[in-house]
């Protein structure tokens, strides 16, 4: 099921990469508070979208141009980024940046295609049926408690620098026996798929930064959590297995 649709995510998602990888100097394209937008976003999301529209009827949402609509099954839609970790990709910290390609029905992944292109690492997943990363099986880790996990996080550009909101983010993050920041959603939800790392958690992230990982965790086995904020935001938990995601839930995590 979904072999086609999987087929059309993994040719948008090399494609991207593609137009990424054959560029010369970093453009900036603008820089305001702590977002940056560089041509490179815009040049992969023209690549992607014009490879989804040639095989695909279904909506799109990317990061640069909001929703594009479509002619197909409205509960189904593409949600694209095509530059997760911009910030790494200006510093020239290519081997931390990828092209992140998903497919959701309704509020649910059915699919997504995460592609480290510097790494040479190609994650696939499909709910019900698995995840691989260059054609190899995928899974978790096996850690249940918080005291003994690795956690992965960040600080999105919409987070809430507040001492009160940062007295917070330390309160959640005490538990954990080490806290990793990458600097990019997608790569650290898949790292939880293929039990790099234990958990991952980041509040109003942008949705586009983690559905592909959302739908690869969740096709390996691992519990994930996406609660949408409303404008694209979202809060994204995903944890290697129940037993982790519960001693959390029993911490107010």
């Amino acid at each position: 099921m979904y072999e086609k649709e999987l087929e059309l995510a993994v040719t948008a998602a090399k494609e991207g990469a593609r137009v990424l990888s054959a560029q010369g100097p970093v453009r900036i394209d603008s820089e305001q508070g702590k977002d940056i937008k560089l041509s490179a976003d815009k040049e992969s999301e023209q690549a992607i979208v014009g490879v989804l529209r040639a095989g695909s009827d279904a909506p799109i949402l990317s990061e640069e141009c909001g929703l594009l609509e479509g002619r197909g099954e409205q509960d189904l839609r593409w949600i694209v980024d095509p530059l997760d970790g911009t910030a790494n990709h200006l510093k020239g910290l290519t081997e931390l940046t990828c092209v992140s390609v998903a497919l959701w029905k309704g509020d649910r992944p059915v699919l997504g295609v995460v592609y480290r292109y510097a790494a040479h690492e190609l994650y696939c997943g499909v709910v019900g049926e698995g995840a691989w990363c260059n054609g190899q099986a995928i899974a978790p880790s096996p850690v249940t408690q918080a005291g003994r996990a690795v956690l992965a996080t960040g600080f999105p550009v919409r987070r809430d620098y507040s001492a009160q909101s940062l007295s917070s983010f330390i309160r959640q993050i005490q538990c954990f026996k080490k806290v990793r920041m990458l600097g990019a959603a997608a790569i650290m939800g898949t790292f939880v798929a293929a039990g790099r790392v234990d958990a991952y958690m980041e509040d109003h992230i942008m949705l586009w930064d983690v559905a592909a990982a959302a739908a690869i965790a969740t096709a390996a086995g691992a519990a994930v959590s996406v609660q949408e904020l409303g404008e694209d935001a979202c809060v994204c938990k995903i944890f290697a297995n129940r037993a982790l995601m519960e001693d959390l839930d029993a911490q107010g995590l």
